[in-house]
């Protein structure tokens, strides 16, 4: 039998390092098997689906989303996958981190033992059905400030152990990949560089953190910022807190959520202009509610209300029910650069701070055929999972 062939044209695409006008993108059997532009090649034969006027890119990277589609990360089971990946893959998602929450210790073990196991084999349905899948897991909580914990339970919050993290190390089977941590914790610095030296990325974030003791958790190896703006020490002329520190360190990536409800605007822009495009990352923080009516869903292993687009508890934000093709479109409106810059924030930067880039974020041959088609203003007019439309 000849393998499934499908043929990808549009004006331009952003493969995850360059622009190329005119591409041609061909996948077989769900993988990409050749790149090249109209420019120098004459379009093959094929099943042909031409984008005419708008950009291919990469299928888009969360890295910090708890869930969607009425289920949890930390459910961990075949079936609530199955469900968030599908919904995902329908907003251009191609991979993900399955984020935790901070819960008893006994309960995010077992959580992430599942993740792990079924990271480790995805199932078939999973790839028949046209389901993104986590690739790795954000460790978020429990090692986070009580000053900044937003809604994760305060009783369950605890000061870095190595101990504790071998545990959960051990327990994820080596999955985890990112782990948010509050730089003013005791022994924090240490705890990062531990963590470090596993493979683990440090986020700082959830933090009531001085300028000082930010820097010398960066200096310890912590690479990224959780969601920026959202649970950090406010920005002071004479104390620049963590916040300071997060938006003028070149070297540092930085989250932001693109909702327009947990950050306005204006500090989009400041954002933007302070991290640019090698190191802002754009991220969901999504929850269970995400892409299901209002009423109250969980988080973790606490009750979330959510009504007109906001996710809370008492009033506190609980994370968000964004969706990235949504905050795409968000951050090409609040700051007026292109989409392809977009594309970056969503994929390429993502990958190239998680070490993932070659699994996610880019499109080369060999890789999965996992696209987006987007217009100038970030709308996503179709999602590509493993070669075919969904």
């Amino acid at each position: 039998m000849a393998p499934m062939r499908a043929i990808f044209t549009a004006d331009r695409l952003w493969d995850g390092s360059q622009l190329i006008e005119l591409p041609i993108v061909i996948a077989e059997d769900g993988l990409v098997v050749s790149i090249a532009s109209g420019k120098e090649a004459a379009v093959p034969k094929g099943q042909l689906h031409a984008f005419p006027g708008l950009t291919l890119g990469p299928a888009f990277f969360d890295i910090h989303i708890h869930g969607s589609a009425g289920h949890d990360v930390m459910e961990a089971t075949p079936e609530a996958l199955l469900a968030i990946g599908k919904f995902l893959a329908s907003r251009g998602v191609g991979a993900y981190l399955a984020t935790t929450v901070t819960a008893p210790l006994d309960a995010t073990l077992r959580s992430l033992e599942g993740l792990a196991k079924l990271i480790e084999k995805v199932p078939e349905k999973a790839q028949t059905q046209n389901a993104s899948w986590p690739i790795g897991i954000h460790l978020e909580g429990p090692f986070l400030s009580h000053a900044k914990r937003g809604v994760h339970p305060p009783d369950l919050l605890l000061t870095p152990q190595i101990d504790t993290f071998d545990k959960m190390f051990e327990a994820a089977e080596g999955r985890i990949r990112l782990l948010t941590l509050a730089p003013e914790l005791p022994g924090a610095a240490e705890f990062a560089a531990y963590a470090t030296q596993k493979g683990v990325r440090v986020s700082v974030g959830h933090s009531n953190a001085t300028a000082a003791e930010t820097r010398a958790t960066l200096a310890a190896g912590a690479t990224s910022a959780t969601h920026t703006f959202n649970a950090m020490r406010a920005l002071d002329h004479r104390e620049p807190g963590i916040l300071g520190v997060v938006l003028t360190t070149d070297s540092l990536f930085a989250e932001l959520i693109c909702d327009g409800i947990h950050t306005a605007p204006e500090l989009v822009r400041l954002w933007w202009k302070a991290k640019g495009p090698e190191r802002a990352i754009l991220i969901t923080d999504a929850m269970s509610a995400t892409g299901m009516p209002d009423g109250e869903y969980m988080l973790g292993g606490f009750a979330v209300q959510v009504a007109g687009g906001k996710a809370t508890v008492n009033g506190v934000l609980a994370g968000s029910v964004l969706t990235l093709d949504r905050a795409l479109r968000n951050f090409v409106e609040f700051t007026g650069a292109p989409v392809e810059n977009g594309l970056r924030l969503l994929g390429t930067n993502p990958a190239a701070m998680t070490g993932f880039t070659g699994k996610a974020g880019s499109i080369a041959v060999g890789q999965p055929a996992n696209l987006v088609v987007v217009d100038a203003a970030g709308k996503l007019v179709q999602p590509i999972h493993s070669g075919v439309l969904i």
